[in-house]
């Protein structure tokens, strides 16, 4: 992905691939491969982050019975990212969408607690209303004869249907607001999975979607009123809930949080190239921030309590420094990558015709952003040991991935500052403004320092001011209702012929080792047969 990156950022070329299904009536179904420097860029991205995760998961699911499992659903979880980075037409996109949704969903409830499946059933459920946007905005493209959402032109009477539409099911996906509650409750999973949702996958993917629509035609005046509105709400919402927040995981998964509203603020002020820009040095500083808080877990022996965790600098100086630094990236410090990125946006935000109270919220979610991180740096790094820490746990797992994104974090700012002509932005402002900037955040800072770190109110903002009782509150009845018909996933026809345990037992005697001693190899031969049946049946 580097070396196709590389030519067609010198060439700049496109190259779109497209393959005819069928044809029905005046209407073509075919599924669409875009390779541009957009798409291949993030590709790039992506894979760089997940090699670096399946190599940290080897160390920390070492121990797991159904490791191997784990590591073809995330496997399955990265295929399905790609598909969707490579779309160009809406089967392809809704394959890849899907894709997602499942995966996560199998990857939050791995552990089978309770607490994980009442968090996977609210991903999915939240999930599951984008999809259904998705799949209800065919109906505009069928009228059409085209799926292609590259070839759409704001002549077309559908064209704002479209984009509304995409734009809302982008919300869902990205957990913002009114949607942002699945996002704390998906740090249920295992932490590779948790490095791998907040930083380039499943959050960025709504993100992603509404790049590629701004970069064929610029958004509407209300959608990006729409956009500016729930960028700047999510902003404020996870940096204000992240102060009062003790667990280590939930606090970065409420940065996240945070630094999307950022890009979807950018994305509102009509500014995709910035929002790509942010998405990239977002990803690179938040993998390694998950890498990093992984690593304190297992030397912790699984207590995310930051308040516990002091005395970790000295026992583990490397993943110390790579959480200071990734933590640094959070609140834009200079020579860092998100500086090249995050204040860029801010400045350019007084710059652009918008609201004022937009431009507040921003301002005072950029502080919260300062504060919590300077908090948990100060009960990470300065707080005494208050509990018992493993010896060490630290090798070429652990290590290797670290270093690589710590080089991603430092460097990825200005390297694709330099490499994109595009994400060059200059923004022109009077000192006052420029300087108020950074004392918001050095305000921030010294509140983080010196404030407390409990609130009688924690509770509502812990729960994302009562979004989550909320979605569970709407949820539980449908939960309930689906229980008491779980009869129906027996079939109506089996039980009475005799087939309902049919496919299963000749499944199990496929598997037995003693029947066939390459059974996996077999199996596996049986599948890419039936696959190239398929794909000859609809060649034909």
């Amino acid at each position: 992905m580097l070396v196709m990156a590389y030519f067609l950022l010198k060439l700049n070329k496109t190259v779109i691939l497209e393959f005819d299904l069928f044809d029905l009536s005046s209407s073509n179904f075919s599924f669409m491969f875009i390779f541009d420097k957009i798409s291949v860029s993030f590709s790039m991205v992506v894979t760089l982050i997940s090699g670096s995760v399946f190599m940290f998961s080897q160390k920390y699911m070492e121990e797991d019975p159904f490791s191997g499992r784990f590591t073809w659903i995330l496997l399955s979880f990265v295929a399905s990212m790609n598909l969707l980075i490579f779309s160009g037409s809406i089967f392809f996109l809704l394959v890849g969408w899907d894709g997602l949704g499942i995966t996560s969903f199998a990857l939050i409830i791995y552990y089978e607690s309770k607490e994980s499946q009442l968090a996977g059933f609210q991903t999915l459920m939240i999930n599951r209303l984008g999809d259904v946007i998705i799949v209800l905005s065919m109906f505009l493209f069928m009228s059409q004869g085209q799926y292609s959402f590259l070839c759409m032109s704001e002549s077309m009477f559908y064209f704002s249907g479209v984009v509304l539409m995409f734009c809302i099911a982008a919300l869902t996906k990205s957990a913002q607001f009114p949607f942002s509650s699945w996002l704390p409750a998906a740090m249920a999973a295992p932490t590779p999975v948790s490095a791998l949702v907040h930083s380039s996958t499943l959050v960025t993917a709504g993100i992603f979607l509404i790049i590629r629509l701004s970069y064929s035609l610029p958004l509407d005046q209300s959608i990006c009123s729409m956009l500016l509105l729930c960028g700047s709400v999510t902003c404020l919402l996870g940096g204000w809930a992240a102060t009062y927040e003790n667990d280590i995981k939930k606090i970065i998964a409420l940065s996240t949080l945070s630094q999307l509203g950022v890009m979807i603020f950018s994305l509102g002020m009509n500014l995709p190239s910035l929002g790509l820009f942010h998405l990239y040095t977002h990803a690179l500083f938040k993998a390694l921030l998950f890498l990093a808080a992984g690593h304190i877990l297992m030397v912790t022996f699984g207590v995310q309590d930051i308040r516990s965790m002091g005395g970790v600098g000295v026992l583990m100086p490397l993943t110390c420094v790579m959480f200071n630094i990734s933590s640094l990236c959070l609140v834009g410090a200079p020579f860092m990558s998100a500086f090249y990125s995050k204040h860029l946006i801010l400045e350019k935000m007084f710059m652009s015709p918008i609201n004022l109270f937009s431009v507040l919220i921003m301002m005072v979610a950029t502080m919260m952003t300062a504060k919590y991180v300077s908090r948990t740096l100060k009960a990470i790094s300065w707080n005494k040991t208050g509990i018992p820490l493993l010896s060490s746990c630290s090798d070429i797992y652990t290590s290797l991935p670290v270093l690589i994104l710590a080089l991603g974090a430092i460097m990825g700012g200005k390297l694709i500052l330099s490499l994109e002509i595009s994400n060059l932005e200059l923004a022109f402002l009077p000192s006052l403004e420029a300087m108020f900037i950074n004392m918001v955040t050095l305000l921030g800072i010294l509140m983080g320092v010196l404030g407390a770190s409990t609130s009688k109110n924690s509770f509502s903002l812990s729960t994302l001011f009562f979004l989550t009782p909320l979605v569970y509150g709407v949820t539980k009845p449908f939960s309930v209702f689906m229980t008491k018909l779980k009869f129906l996933d027996n079939g109506w026809v089996e039980p009475y012929f005799g087939l309902k345990n049919y496919p299963t037992w000749w499944g199990s005697k496929l598997i037995q080792e003693s029947m066939w001693p390459n059974s996996r190899l077999i199996l596996s031969s049986f599948f890419m047969i039936f696959i190239l049946l398929v794909g000859a049946l609809f060649t034909k």
